[in-house]
């Protein structure tokens, strides 16, 4: 039996062995397992940043497409306004015989139409006449005392302003009474 019981010994000590092998192997698995885990955390947090970042840069890029398309636009209808004026001049001083012509009825329809394109872009008038003097949306020409009227009120419009929804595209000149 002493044989035996000397193999058991062994057997058992080789168990143990074993037993210690395998605890070791399943903390290095365990181990393992944490870091591919940590790992993949790390990339679907990467992956869900780039993502949000191309959904931020496709949303900036489109507001700025978007801002440039209405800056040439402006740049173009602000442009027109002077052709505007120059039609309203030309009005101004039709002579009376020929006020009724059909060539004067021919060109107010090119007028009219010249508004209505600006008018369909957005673009109005700035009012000006009896109003308060506001720098932002009229230029004061002239400073000058009026009778009847308070200290910061239009005299008179010396050219139109016009605005395309809130921006100002051209101030109105205007003559401004001083108290």
């Amino acid at each position: 039996m002493g044989m035996n019981e000397q193999d058991q010994m062994n057997n058992v000590t080789a168990n143990d062995g074993a037993l210690e092998g395998e605890a070791a192997g399943a903390l290095e698995l365990e181990q393992k397992l944490a870091q591919a885990e940590a790992q993949a955390a790390e990339y679907l947090d990467n992956w869900r940043r780039s993502v949000a970042e191309l959904s931020n840069a496709r949303k900036r890029m489109a507001r700025e497409q978007e801002e440039t398309v209405r800056g040439a636009a402006a740049r173009v209808l602000e442009r027109l306004l002077p052709v505007l004026d120059d039609v309203d001049r030309a009005f101004a001083n039709v002579p009376p015989e020929q006020a009724n012509s059909e060539w004067v009825s021919g060109f107010r329809m090119i007028q009219r139409k010249l508004e209505g394109v600006l008018e369909s872009e957005g673009v109005t008038p700035i009012a000006a006449a009896g109003e308060h003097f506001d720098p932002h949306a009229h230029y004061a020409v002239t400073y000058e005392e009026a009778d009847g009227l308070e200290e910061g009120q239009i005299i008179a419009e010396v050219a139109r302003g016009y605005k395309l929804g809130d921006k100002v595209l051209r101030p109105s000149m205007v003559r401004v009474a001083k108290g």
